[in-house]
């Protein structure tokens, strides 16, 4: 690597992933890069373990040996990186506006789940098993809908593991289905890739308009579906309705506001779309059990 570009890794800031440990010699790591700048990831994974990684948005590239080898994984795309030979630990430049989901399974747990799958999976059979294997796809429709729910996962705390868990197992069964072709009587709604892109443009419009959203007539109108089918698919994609969503999305970024410390809660409250304070401080205690005044006295005690 020429001093350039070690310079150029040095300037970018240091991202984490949130790990979830979802079962013995299984864990999922997600990160979100909101930011307008480039996020440099590294975690140690030894030559036990198979990754599977996922670029939901933007673009991200993994770096090996010391930054002579990349590899890029462009939006929508995926990566499995399997080599039993040497450790793979995870240096990862992630994009500015990018999401990142990793699926990492240690290849003891991965045998006993795909043993009988042997000759079907390439990298499994007896010929193969202690060669490198590296390969990249496409992220299908009913995939994306299982990794968007990792990334936006707004249910009970109590719950999250288990819910990790059968997502997680859902991702591997999905990547090495037989059949590209999806179950139409099950799910009509994934045969069309646009509407899946469709209900994503939803989520960035209501996003980008959260102090003035429009009705779901009208976002329907916007996106080009049905009210029908923009409330299936939402609710497909993200695990929950457009507005459930929205006020969970508002919530946090008030929550972010009120810690900087630069925003009394009237000024937070109408920055999320609240007209009255007394109706954002109701809608911050719904979500959080305490006032945002208290919210901000806690921090400050701490």
């Amino acid at each position: 690597m020429n001093n350039s570009e070690s310079k150029s890794i040095e300037n970018n800031a240091k991202g984490f992933f949130i790990e979830t440990r979802v079962d013995d010699g299984v864990f999922i790591l997600t990160h979100q890069n909101d930011s307008n700048s480039i996020k440099v990831i590294e975690r140690e994974i030894d030559s036990s373990y198979i990754q599977f990684h996922f670029c939901l948005k933007g673009e991200s590239a993994f770096n090996f040996n010391n930054g002579n080898y990349s590899l890029q994984v462009p939006e929508e795309t995926s990566l499995l990186l399997y080599n039993p030979q040497r450790d793979l630990p995870i240096h990862l430049e992630v994009n500015p506006k990018s999401w990142l989901v990793s699926v990492i399974i240690s290849i003891k747990k991965f045998h006993g789940l795909f043993s009988q799958e042997a000759d079907y999976i390439t990298f499994l059979s007896a010929d193969n098993k202690d060669k490198k294997y590296y390969k990249d796809g496409k992220i299908s429709p009913s995939m994306a809908i299982a990794l968007n729910q990792l990334v936006n996962y707004n249910l009970n705390q109590s719950i999250k593991n288990i819910y990790f868990k059968a997502k997680a197992y859902e991702v591997l069964s999905l990547y090495f289905h037989r059949s590209e072709e999806t179950d139409v009587e099950q799910c009509p709604f994934l045969v069309d890739e646009s509407n899946v892109l469709k209900i994503r443009k939803a989520k960035d419009i209501v996003i980008s308009r959260m102090a003035e959203p429009p009705s779901l007539q009208a976002l329907a109108d916007e996106i080009g579906l049905t009210l029908k089918k923009l409330k299936e698919g939402f609710k497909q994609v993200y695990g929950d309705s457009v507005y459930s969503f929205l006020f969970d999305y508002k919530m946090e970024v008030a929550r972010k506001l009120l810690e900087t410390g630069s925003h009394n809660v009237n000024e937070v409250g109408l920055r999320v779309g609240y007209s009255t304070s007394s109706h954002f401080i109701a809608a911050f205690k719904k979500k959080y059990g305490t006032t945002p005044k208290k919210y901000i006295t806690s921090l400050t005690s701490s």
